[in-house]
């Protein structure tokens, strides 16, 4: 084990911030800066593998499955917190799911064996009832994770689609999915601190992947959430102004149509637009698969 650690990028000592613990403040943010800016460019190389992704995505949910992330540590964390978003944010509240290795008690308090039992990995697939028609992410920095890989073999076996985002070339969980997102952000700022650039590349992947997904789904017009659960004042102010930037009506005229649609801005700004009936808007759209370009005809 210590021997496959020491061959793992993510492990490795990085050359440039070899002195950070002797710097001002301000060069150890620089140090910092300069190392993040690199995520980005790693990731670009991998945008081929995120796009198959969202096709095994897209298709889970079409046949009214769902997507789960699945991870451990930083990892985990970061799968519940994209997928906690995508309620709020498109109006799916089972389209997401996000699994962490110890459970809801490891999102505050690190649980640090947890990624190594094999049998909760298998076991948290089982509770969560995947299905044929799922897709599960493994979210792995070290590409190598016992639980995840478990986790995965277990979806593998149910007939699940399943996918893996790792920051290594070539990781040993590429050989229990159907895709392998491989992004290389070499070694982190601190040695081994793979909440650094490793974690934020997989933040950035989740937010391409469920965001794209849901656009795919139908759930944006043009740049527009259309479909936000309005939960709060702020939310609601956001609603109308979504049907005012759509329709370009006045605040009032898109506040009687939030109101007229039953508070749901994709159906208003249809209706705004066509002068049709709540009925008749809720018909089109859903012909159109939710699509609401399709359903106005335009290209």
């Amino acid at each position: 084990m210590n021997e496959e650690l020491k061959r793992l990028i993510t492990e490795k000592s990085n050359e440039k911030t070899k002195n950070i613990d002797r710097v001002s403040v301000r060069e150890k943010l620089k140090m910092i800066n300069d190392e993040d800016k690199t995520v980005p460019y790693a990731l670009e190389k991998a945008l081929p593998e995120i796009e198959k992704v969202i096709g095994l995505t897209v298709k889970s949910l079409k046949q009214n499955g769902k997507v789960i992330y699945i991870g451990a540590g930083t990892s985990g964390r970061m799968g519940v917190v994209d997928a906690s978003e995508i309620f709020p944010t498109f109006g799916e509240a089972n389209a997401f799911k996000g699994i962490i290795a110890g459970g809801i008690e490891a999102l505050v308090t690190p649980i640090e064996n947890a990624e190594d039992l094999e049998t909760n990995g298998r076991e948290d697939i089982n509770k969560i009832g995947v299905t044929h028609k799922d897709t599960v992410i493994g979210i792995t920095a070290s590409g190598r994770t016992p639980y995840v890989i478990a986790a995965l073999e277990r979806a593998k076996e149910i007939g699940a689609q399943t996918a893996a985002i790792s920051n290594i070339s070539k990781p040993l969980v590429k050989n229990v999915v159907d895709v392998s997102v491989e992004v290389v952000t070499g070694p982190e700022v601190i040695t081994g601190s793979t909440r650094m650039k490793a974690g934020t590349s997989q933040k950035m992947i989740l937010n391409m992947i469920s965001t794209v997904t849901m656009i795919e789904m139908g759930k944006v017009y043009q740049n527009l959430m259309v479909d936000l659960v309005v939960t709060n004042k702020k939310l609601e102010q956001r609603a109308i102004k979504t049907i005012e930037l759509a329709t370009d009506l006045d605040y009032y005229t898109a506040k009687n149509y939030y109101e007229k649609s039953g508070k749901l801005p994709r159906v208003a700004i249809y209706m705004a637009l066509t002068g049709s009936t709540k009925e008749e808007a809720l018909t089109r759209l859903k012909n159109a698969e939710g699509h609401l370009y399709k359903a106005l005809g335009e290209n």
